[in-house]
């Protein structure tokens, strides 16, 4: 068995060395009103997604909205517990893109490939995803993992960002592009854990 060497930061795939988790709105009042999949199922599939950006070491950027002023309650606990400690950075732009300090945030992790979790799929993912594929970025929308107000509206939403050029991905494609060699043996362990819970 002769696998190549590992990829750099210019990987075409998702790379731990390329890539960056971005989670948006994953807050009380937006998973209350997704409509397009089960409540408890969206919370475990992006739980799942966290896990898989800290097991290959990607750098999180976690914002919420209207939760500073309390319109809004913080990033809901389970997930909040799974980032840990980083910043979180509040918006009053339903477009996080459009926040200062979130947009700086985003870029200075000086990577070019975002994995976007946000909530609703019309609106805080759709909004970001084009503006940040506009600037040059690369947005892989988890789409087993994100949800929208109906699914007439998710799927929709979904449609509108893979014209615009984003790159929908699921949770298994998301863990094994990252993974990629099972000669990675550090990562293993928790791959297969990932793919079995999955």
């Amino acid at each position: 068995m002769t696998s190549f060497d590992k990829r750099g930061a210019d990987d075409r795939l998702l790379s731990p060395d390329n890539a960056l988790l971005t989670i948006i709105d994953y807050q009380p009042v937006q998973i209350g009103s997704i409509g397009s999949m089960r409540h408890a199922d969206l919370l475990k599939n992006a739980e799942m997604v966290v896990e898989a950006a800290k097991l290959f070491n990607l750098p999180i950027v976690l914002s919420t909205v209207n939760a500073h002023n309390q319109r809004n309650s913080d990033t809901v606990k389970p997930l909040k517990d799974l980032v840990g400690d980083i910043p979180s950075y509040d918006r009053s732009s339903i477009n996080a893109w459009e926040d200062k300090d979130y947009n700086e945030a985003i870029k200075a992790t000086g990577r070019k490939k975002i994995i976007i979790l946000a909530l609703w799929t019309e609106a805080c993912l759709t909004f970001p995803t084009i503006d940040a594929i506009a600037e040059g970025f690369d947005v892989y929308p988890v789409v087993d993992a994100v949800g929208g107000t109906s699914t007439i509206a998710h799927e929709t939403a979904l449609r509108r960002v893979e014209q615009a050029g984003a790159h929908l991905i699921t949770i298994p494609q998301l863990v094994c592009e990252l993974q990629r060699d099972w000669n990675r043996k550090d990562t293993v362990p928790g791959f297969v854990k990932l793919l079995q819970e999955n």
